[in-house]
């Protein structure tokens, strides 16, 4: 099974990072999970296309057409928030970039079923969670716990 990684967040001024975070995982054979819509999620999918890599969108209304266009593979949810909790639970591990109650609720959602995370500096601040400066300090990070 490929290694999968929830990249979660929210924020037009994070798209870089994303993107970045996003192409750093496909290099390292990574598949990209992400919420499947635009900002961060986008930007994510975006960069892991790019570089050669695959990925998931989990959206939370009822339309494929909704996800963002460099998804993979689309699950429908219809759940709306609550399909947060799928997206925390269908990486082994999560990087969390800018955001905000979303992705804290990811995090915690993660963090309860014992994925690790790491949270990109300009996210959100959870007590026990590392952070990192950059995309590769965050990718490296993340994958340091995945092994």
């Amino acid at each position: 099974m490929a290694r999968q990684v929830s990249v979660v967040g929210s924020g037009a001024e994070h798209e870089a990072a994303a993107a970045e975070v996003g192409r750093l995982l496909a290099e390292r054979g990574c598949t990209v999970v992400t919420g499947g819509l635009g900002e961060v999620m986008a930007a994510a999918h975006r960069g892991a296309k790019e570089a050669g890599g695959t990925t998931i969108a989990i959206l939370p209304g009822e339309t494929h057409a909704d996800a963002n266009p460099w998804a993979d593979h689309v699950v429908v949810t219809g759940i709306g928030h609550a399909r947060n909790l799928a997206v925390a639970a269908s990486g082994h591990g999560v990087v969390a970039i800018g955001g905000g109650y979303g992705t804290l609720a990811e995090i915690g959602f993660a963090m309860r079923l014992g994925r690790p995370v790491v949270v990109l500096e300009g996210g959100p601040s959870v007590a026990g969670v590392p952070r990192a400066s950059t995309p590769q300090e965050a990718v490296d990070a993340l994958l340091e716990h995945l092994r």
